[in-house]
């Protein structure tokens, strides 16, 4: 699919999305078996979200989702879905969240391994010092969505 920042694949079972990657070839994609399926006309609902959030006029994603991962794992996507669109935390604050302060290492090495980008909001967690770090995509591919959210965020707040 393509977006502003980059192609994107879509990857699923059935109607669950399991996978967004950014990119021909993200470092955690799967290869490609000889039981997959190339569908362009596939994931019509996730593209038209999507879109939408590109375009500024979606917030949330309503989608099922089907992540494959280990149980801290989705723990940590489970708590990047609750991050508020235009708005980022760090690793330390997940980590203290989900009752491991010392953990942030561990949830950075998770957040790294979310196979759902964009709609597990990932791009929104950030260093503790407010720094850009590490992101599957690219950095700039990180700031970009990040400036996409808080452009639109400040749309939506003048009176």
């Amino acid at each position: 699919m393509p977006s502003p920042i980059s192609d994107l694949t879509l990857i699923g079972h059935g109607e669950a999305l399991s996978a967004v990657y950014i990119g021909a070839k993200h470092r955690h994609a799967p290869d490609v078996g000889a039981d997959w399926i190339r569908d362009d006309a596939a994931f019509v609902e996730v593209r038209r979200q999507l879109e939408e959030y590109f375009a500024g006029g979606r917030r949330e994603f309503d989608l099922p989702l089907a992540p494959r991962g280990t149980m801290f794992q989705l723990q940590v996507w489970k708590a990047l879905l609750e991050i508020p669109y235009g708005e980022t935390t760090s690793y330390g604050v997940i980590a203290a969240g989900l009752g491991h302060p010392n953990g942030s290492r561990a949830v950075g090495a998770a957040n790294g391994r979310n196979p759902i980008s964009i709609i597990v909001p990932c791009h929104r967690v950030i260093g503790a010092g407010g720094a850009l770090v590490g992101y599957g995509g690219g950095l700039e591919c990180k700031r970009t969505l990040l400036d996409l959210e808080r452009q639109e965020e400040a749309l939506f707040s003048v009176t």
